[in-house]
């Protein structure tokens, strides 16, 4: 009878731990009573999730074009490079921008039930929201081109024209070419390739993953990612460069409200199972109405500029750039976006 109860305990405790460890606790949303003050505009979406935006730019009733910025991992809205264009070149083409929090970051409320098409709809109604017209341009960095992939698949009778900018890249997009997926993949640290198999076969782990003590996760979340000395560069100048208020919060910003609801999901879904693969892409504008930009930079140790290369061929109408010595922050050096800019509107 002891050790009937004695295993009972062991196995109620075990299932606690387990539970505990593998189940990520809920977020603090922005604006509850123990979450974090709500500091920017936001706006409703129809299902009562708000999602929280910063305006960038020429006033939006006096402009020509009306871009919709999407940040990278673990980043917020404060993490724009379209704010380091030259002001000259802004005020020329007549750029609004509207960069926003995405689902669980910043003061942006989790989405628990986001997918690879959800998050393409939002997108629709929040340009509606914002009144930026039947037509808007679309902008990605990093993990936030991933996004601009699903809107040329799902909304793309929206789009004005997009710009992809160091985009991420899913190793399970089935047509890429196993040689260059599996050498872009292998050249990642181990670390993030059990990361990437985790958030890929595993979702479920991938809290536990990123917590847990034993092995090393994934390097962007832990800080020990690898950047060019170019990147390094960037990145000193750009926080240097602030007020250490700004500073600070820009780099709390991103996971306010907790790390499963912005980084860990981001994970499961950038490199989780799609249900499409890029290549299998239509051109948007088949009447050049329109054009869609890739922007990589030649010594990217983040994203494999050959892998963008292949998509980019096999999508004629993509028109691609690579910018030689750059890494994968080019586009916050100061006037780096200039080209982007001038690419896309004009």
């Amino acid at each position: 009878m002891l050790i009937k109860i004695l295993l009972l305990v062991f196995v109620t405790v075990f299932s606690s731990w387990v539970y505990k460890t593998v189940v990520p606790p809920p977020p603090k949303t922005v604006g509850s009573p123990n979450g974090p003050p709500i500091t920017s505009p936001r706006i409703k979406l129809h299902d009562g999730r708000y999602i929280s935006y910063m305006e960038s730019g020429v006033p939006k009733d006096i402009a020509k074009s009306k871009i919709l910025y999407m940040h990278c991992f673990d980043c917020s809205r404060y993490y724009n490079p379209f704010a380091s264009a030259s002001p000259a070149v802004v005020e020329e083409l007549g750029v609004y921008v509207v960069a926003i929090d995405r689902p669980g970051y910043g003061e942006s409320d989790p989405d628990p039930k986001r997918t690879v098409k959800s998050f393409a709809l939002d997108i629709e109604e929040i340009a509606d929201e914002l009144n930026l017209g039947p037509k808007f341009y679309l902008a990605g960095f990093s993990l936030g081109g991933q996004i601009v992939w699903s809107c040329l698949k799902y909304i793309p009778h929206r789009l004005a024209g997009a710009v992809l900018i160091s985009p991420a890249i899913n190793y399970w997009w089935h047509n890429l070419p196993l040689n260059l997926a599996n050498e872009a993949y292998f050249r990642r640290p181990k670390q993030d390739q059990w990361s990437f198999r985790v958030a890929h076969y595993l979702p479920w782990l991938t809290y536990w993953w990123n917590t847990q003590k034993w092995f090393p996760f994934f390097s962007v979340v832990d800080g020990t990612l690898n950047y060019t000395p170019s990147d390094i560069e960037i990145m000193t100048k750009l926080f240097t460069s602030m007020d250490p208020v700004q500073a600070q919060v820009m780099l709390s910003s991103p996971k306010l409200q907790g790390e499963f609801e912005s980084v860990h999901r981001d994970m499961n879904i950038g490199y989780g199972k799609w249900d499409f693969d890029p290549i299998d892409l239509k051109n948007p504008f088949p009447n050049n109405n329109g054009s869609v930009h890739l922007w990589m930079g030649e010594e990217d140790l983040l994203v494999s500029a050959p892998l963008q290369q292949y998509i980019a061929q096999k999508l004629e109408w993509i028109k691609y750039h690579e910018v030689k010595g750059g890494g994968h922050l080019f586009s916050f050096a100061y006037g780096k976006t200039d080209p982007i800019l001038k690419s896309l509107l004009t």
